[in-house]
């Protein structure tokens, strides 16, 4: 069995998943484009884990307040001041839906319908920059297929910390950016050796980006001419 520390450690790779950027004009626009992503995915891919990646308290507190209002969400958020075994809840209930999730998709191929009944939700966790899963407590990464940077790593150091600590080998990483952040972001891609691909804002685009890159295991078919 693969320890937590080996698999940080294959994650930190800069190939592991696929890298994005979703490109917002104005501030106040972000958490709006936030929650329609967030809508585009479930829509069109039904429960896949998803963590949410932010700088502060405040910030967590802002996106899970706007995102608890989804109703296909089960919110799960991880932050400082949270006590030791609400912690360990968080990330074992994030932790075995992902693989669940991820050993769903290698063994069906047909999609079977589900019951009426049956409510199956997104399981997003939003963690702070201070309180990602950490080998060195000897916690597992939570392997999510989708990774969404809500603000901007500024350091190489930091941005492969939340691939390690989040992202699934196979996910995808998507870097919200505002005005000016697109320069910082092309700066990452020089000293991290990959690219990070523009992703379109338009809904339709979206779907197809999206699809293709579930669909996929390679970067290079996830790009957009």
């Amino acid at each position: 069995m693969t320890s937590p520390s080996s698999q940080a450690m294959t994650l930190s790779h800069p190939s592991s998943g696929r890298h994005f950027y979703l490109a917002v004009d104005r501030l106040q626009f972000k958490m709006r484009t936030l929650l329609e992503l967030l809508g585009v995915v479930s829509d069109r891919h039904g429960p896949v884990p998803i963590a949410i990646c932010v700088s502060s308290r405040d910030e967590l507190d802002a996106v899970c307040a706007a995102v608890a209002n989804l109703p296909f969400v089960s919110l799960s958020p991880l932050y400082s001041d949270q006590d030791e075994a609400e912690r360990a809840s968080v990330l074992e209930k994030s932790r075995p839906e992902a693989i669940q999730r991820n050993q769903i998709e290698d063994t069906s191929i047909d999609e079977s319908p589900k019951p009426e009944s049956v409510v199956l939700k997104q399981n997003i966790t939003v963690v702070t920059d201070a309180c990602l899963p950490s080998a060195a407590m000897g916690e597992a990464p939570l392997m999510s297929r989708v990774l969404i940077n809500y603000e901007l790593p500024t350091k190489k150091e930091a941005y492969l910390r939340h691939v390690s600590a989040c992202l699934a080998t196979d996910g995808i990483m998507i870097n919200m950016v505002v005005g000016g952040e697109v320069a910082l972001l092309k700066s990452l891609e020089e000293t991290n050796g990959f690219v990070i691909a523009e992703m379109p804002i338009h809904v339709n685009k979206l779907f197809l980006t999206l699809e293709i890159c579930f669909a996929s295991n390679t970067v290079s078919s996830c790009g957009l001419n």
